[in-house]
């Protein structure tokens, strides 16, 4: 009797301990499901979302792409590879087919000929240097792609940051959580048409755990080689250069929207970013 109120007793102990992870688990109400570090609403005090373009020819940004270790290189063979879904924009909401995403670093207008395309599956079938598996990868591109002839991923400069900046009522500090980065095609490779081409959009959450994971992950340190930051590090420690351009508001306008391009557009730039340095430093008065 006491061996069977003890088999009874153990059972619902493991049934109610199952039940609590379950639940434990599942309860991820009041978190923000795209945050590196997610914050709960009840713990924010002030949240402003802002948008930064990098300009990745900038001396402070050329470690992002130093040469074979650029970013975008990074992004784009894990994209192809099926490590990374990429998305139509920063909302993160609808997802991009690889047809369209190589489609979109590509030359708008180099599809080549039959023949040409016969000449390069020939290449990458006689390149000594290629697995097996690159290969046929490489194959399966030249095909998706249409012949079009793809950009060398440094071409890619201009880079766009969505994030949240959060300033935390139980650790008193403002904290800057990273949401979405956004690849453009500079406007000078784009064609007749003159402007920045939107290529795709990442969820900063999957690029951060693919930085961690790779090797190659690189930001360089130019001074000491021996120093070479993860570009998850990097981005943690702010050690880029980028101009704010929207801050969200009712209209979503940018901030050229509202105070015009060049000069004016730059100084509501640096005085954007100082009304929330400032916002953050009154907080301490209260």
């Amino acid at each position: 009797m006491k061996l069977l109120k003890k088999g009874v007793f153990v059972g619902v102990l493991a049934i109610s301990a199952t039940t609590f992870g379950l639940a434990q688990e599942a309860d991820t109400r009041g978190y923000n499901p795209n945050s590196v570090r997610p914050i709960h609403d009840s713990d924010i005090m002030f949240k402003r979302t802002v948008w930064q373009n990098l300009d990745m020819k900038e001396k402070q940004n050329r470690p992002f792409m130093a040469r074979g270790n650029e970013i975008t290189r990074f992004i784009f063979n894990a994209v192809k590879a099926g490590l990374l879904t990429p998305y139509l924009s920063d909302s993160l909401t609808q997802t991009l087919s690889i047809e369209d995403f190589v489609q979109n670093i590509s030359a708008a207008g180099t599809t080549m000929s039959e023949e040409e395309k016969r000449f390069e599956r020939q290449r990458i079938k006689d390149d000594d240097f290629l697995s097996a598996a690159e290969k046929q990868q490489r194959l399966a591109e030249l095909d998706k792609s249409g012949g079009g002839q793809e950009y060398d991923p440094s071409v890619f400069s201009q880079v766009e940051l969505k994030e949240d900046w959060i300033f935390d009522r139980v650790r008193s500090r403002m904290f800057y959580d990273i949401q979405a980065l956004t690849i453009y095609l500079p406007a000078d490779k784009n064609g007749e048409l003159g402007v920045d081409k939107r290529v795709a959009s990442f969820k900063y959450k999957d690029l951060n755990k693919l930085f961690k994971n790779s090797p190659n992950a690189i930001w360089f340190n130019a001074q000491n080689n021996q120093e070479h930051k993860n570009l998850s590090d990097a981005f943690d420690l702010r050690m880029f250069a980028g101009r704010i351009y929207k801050v969200s508001n009712p209209d979503d306008n940018s901030l050229n929207d509202v105070y015009g391009e060049g000069k004016k557009g730059l100084m509501a730039s640096e005085w954007a970013r100082q009304q929330l340095m400032e916002f953050e430093h009154n907080l301490w008065e209260f």
